[in-house]
């Protein structure tokens, strides 16, 4: 079975010969007002360092001489993890500084200079015309667009918001490619104290920073509406349309997501009172970081510090399982895509040394995708014991049609500029699994995240594994699940359930 799969689990990943599964519906159009990621200013040989040191306090004078001496200039600390942001010109920066005293683990954040050149090939988008999105018929009580998303009654989404649509006391931060809070599907809910542009590493609170530019992905955009769309008689609806979402920014312009980012928005999420982060990407420019080489050694270290500081301050952290039809439970697997911001080349790792990041890491919701059908996504990674939780991020529809009167067989989201559109991919199982989580804080208030876990798990629906798994029919197995009906390699714990999250 050959897929044409993109770098990323934040992009769409789709059967060879299907267009980029992005929809735009045109729709009621809003003004984005957009700001640019803040520039960072280096040579043309700078790169980026976390440099991990003893968490509490302050780098210590020897650790500051330490990093000077070696070339290195400190853009900012996260003195409550010990992680720092260093960049400098010095090749030899990471070995020289983890000779001295203090410093427990530094390694670079990424192969190609700062700022990175690269481009994220986001394709060509397939079109939804506006008669198409005219068509739609929204039964009584519904929003517009609400038919076209089989999404919903799969987890019973629809059941719950008869329920209850959840609390505004809740708050899912999108950490991400940035929000367009300007949507008008997303502007009654969003969290604008939770929001922030994290792309260097360091805060940026300007006005609107957490906004994508006309440039960059929507990705995040859509991923913000299919937690928190508003129940608002106009487009979609999203999981939790009752809760607050914010956009935290950790996305270059060029697509990647490097870790001094992704450590400053689980900061930024764990000291502004987040109950829930949405993470649909893997740190670049690694898939997989291995504690055998020095520098991924201290990019892991630097994400789990920040993912766990932020579940130890109230927040849940959930993340999507990936694109590439990884067993992630095998002995062994081939990255083909490592470093994909210079030159990736093929090298073979052994998933328990070696880590997908946040997805991997301990306390993570690690959540895989299924389509129309109900069974694994064709794309979706899976493994026994790796995966904790399913939810629907759609499929192409040759694998997996959904029942009328939906019609394509992707998740329907928002995109920026107030427009609706489609995409498929874990990206879009993982921010289902995060709406129920908030609909579960939404019931239970004072439930701790190992608690809010415990129920999320407990209330899936328990899905036995497909077998066999041949999901283009060919006559050939195109994954093995292992494992029974209440955990395994495909669904985890089961499918994620929204009305129990709401009634129990």
């Amino acid at each position: 079975m050959t897929r044409s799969l993109s770098r990323h689990r934040r992009a769409v990943a789709l059967p060879v010969g299907m267009a980029m599964a992005t929809a735009l519906a045109f729709l009621p159009n809003v003004q984005a007002v957009a700001a640019d990621a803040p520039s960072v200013s280096a040579d043309a040989t700078s790169l980026s360092y976390v440099v991990n040191v003893k968490a509490g306090k302050a780098p210590s004078a020897t650790v500051r001489r330490a990093i000077a001496e070696a070339g290195g200039t400190i853009v900012t600390s996260y003195d409550r993890i010990g992680v720092v942001v260093v960049h400098s010109s010095n090749p030899d920066f990471a070995k020289t500084v983890r000779t001295a005293r203090g410093v427990q683990s530094a390694g670079a954040t990424r192969t190609a200079p700062l700022p990175s050149a690269a481009t994220t090939d986001v394709g060509t988008p397939k079109v939804l015309s506006a008669t198409e999105a005219a068509a739609a018929e929204a039964a009584e009580g519904q929003d517009p667009l609400e038919s076209l998303q089989w999404d919903l009654p799969a987890i019973k989404a629809d059941k719950a918001h008869e329920k209850s649509l959840g609390s505004s006391k809740v708050t899912v931060a999108v950490i991400d490619t940035g929000v367009d809070d300007t949507h008008p599907d997303i502007a009654p809910n969003f969290d604008r104290a939770a929001s922030v542009n994290c792309v260097s590493g360091k805060p940026d609170t300007t006005d609107g920073a957490w906004r994508p530019t006309a440039e960059e992905s929507p990705h995040g955009t859509h991923v913000a509406g299919e937690i928190a769309a508003a129940k608002n008689g106009v487009g979609m609806t999203g999981v939790a349309p009752g809760v607050k979402v914010s956009g935290i920014k950790v996305s270059t312009t060029a697509g990647f997501f490097y870790t001094e980012a992704v450590v400053c928005g689980f900061m930024w999420a764990a000291e502004h009172g987040v109950e829930v982060t949405n993470n649909s990407y893997y740190t670049d420019p690694w898939y997989f970081n291995c504690k055998d080489d020095p520098d991924q050694k201290a990019l892991v270290e630097a994400v789990r510090r920040a993912s766990s500081y932020a579940e130890r301050k109230g927040a849940v952290n959930v993340a999507a399982a990936g694109n590439e039809e990884y067993d992630l439970a095998a002995d062994e697997i081939t990255d083909p895509s490592s470093p994909n911001d210079t030159t990736p080349s093929d090298r073979v790792i052994d998933p328990s040394e070696c880590y997908d990041i946040p997805t991997q890491l301990p306390g993570v919701v690690t959540t895989a995708a299924t389509g129309a059908k109900g069974i694994k996504s064709s794309f979706s990674n899976y493994g026994l014991g790796v995966i904790d939780i399913a939810a629907p991020g759609g499929d192409s529809t040759a694998y997996q049609t959904p029942a009328p009167p939906a019609t394509s067989g992707l998740i329907l989201g928002t995109l920026p500029g107030g427009k609706w559109g489609y995409m498929a991919g874990t990206s879009m199982a993982s921010p289902h699994v995060a709406g129920v989580a908030a609909l579960i804080k939404s019931t239970h208030p004072r439930a701790t995240p190992a608690q809010v876990k415990a129920l999320l798990y407990a209330q899936a629906d328990a899905t036995p594994c497909t077998k066999p798994y041949d999901i283009d029919g060919d006559g050939k197995v195109d994954a093995v699940c292992e494992g029974g009906k209440n955990r395994n390699g495909f669904y985890g714990w089961g499918t994620a359930d929204a009305l129990d999250a709401v009634t129990k």
